[in-house]
């Protein structure tokens, strides 16, 4: 039998739409409506790449030379982004989770990290996916499972699809009232800016063009449910609409331009995220987790109809 790089796969189904779920860091590989993909899939005889679609924890984003201090103690982590000399993107993309509860429509992953030199806590996840008539729903909660207080932050890393062609000619509508300004060597906070009138501004809907976005976004408009929209329809004039909820302070946008060739700006990475990037060293939007407490947060993300 063939082990696909992702580990075992979980197939769910609601209507026209299937959403896959993998092992391997208990993130989704693909998500469907009807012949339309709505998250830019990998392939199953394929490593995941890009962060396509993973679990962001026990931090999102970057953290500047891997150190942090917590109650006092310095913390040094591995450097998995070393020409940049930042950790990213937390431990849990590559570790296998288990499945804890299947169903036709839904899935719920689960695992445990365990105390690590950089990050010694003990910290349960899981994460639980349903597919509805709204599309796909994903809620992610930690646990503290230790005897003390442990720092976390949380994000997911999907790739909004725009049907074909590229995001240039793809139109975005964002309302947010700040971006994160980020050096361009290590891509770490250095600031932030108002967004109104300016090249970042998306309050009204309008093509990208060729503007290059890697940048987390706060200061979010929200509607009466607390969730924070972004809709980006393709260029087969579709749109997707994801939504993160009041969990997720933040959303980072990235179109892309980084990745291999054939993949660049071909998809727009919407990652709802608990912190800024660099939080563990600042503290900035770090959630203190107590012994026995839990924090959930959810984003969701579907295809308008037409």
């Amino acid at each position: 039998m063939t082990i696909a790089p992702s580990g075992e796969q979980f197939t769910l189904r609601h209507g026209e739409m299937e959403a896959t779920v993998v092992e391997v860091g208990g993130g989704v590989r693909s998500f469907r409506d009807a012949d339309r993909d709505v998250l830019e899939p990998y392939s199953v005889d394929a490593l995941c790449d890009g962060g396509r679609g993973q679990v962001l924890a026990p931090w999102p984003n970057r953290l500047a030379d891997g150190r942090y201090t917590f109650d006092g103690a310095d913390h040094q982590l591995a450097l998995t982004e070393p020409a940049a000399h930042n950790a990213m993107h937390g431990l849990l993309r590559w570790q296998p989770w288990r499945s804890d509860g299947v169903d036709s429509d839904r899935v719920s992953m689960t695992t445990t990290l365990f105390p690590t030199p950089g990050y010694p806590f003990l910290l349960g996840m899981r994460v639980d996916y349903l597919l509805d008539d709204s599309g796909l729903t994903v809620t992610t909660t930690a646990t503290n499972l230790g005897d003390r207080a442990l720092p976390y932050g949380s994000g997911q890393h999907p790739y909004l699809a725009v049907g074909g062609g590229v995001l240039d000619e793809s139109a975005l509508k964002f309302e947010a009232e700040t971006r994160i300004t980020t050096d361009p060597e290590r891509q770490l906070p250095i600031g932030s800016e108002r967004v109104a009138e300016g090249a970042f501004d998306f309050r009204e809907t309008r093509v990208l063009g060729d503007l290059a976005i890697d940048h987390a976004f706060t200061g979010l408009a929200r509607d009466s449910d607390g969730a924070a929209w972004v809709h980006l329809t393709g260029t087969d004039g579709r749109t997707v609409a994801f939504w993160a909820g009041a969990g997720y302070s933040l959303v980072q946008l990235y179109t892309a331009d980084t990745l291999a060739p054939a993949k660049r700006r071909r998809s727009l990475a919407c990652e709802p995220m608990t912190c800024p990037p660099n939080a563990l060293a600042t503290g900035d939007g770090v959630i203190r987790l107590q012994p026995g407490q839990s924090s959930s947060a959810a984003w969701g993300v579907g295809l308008l109809p037409v």
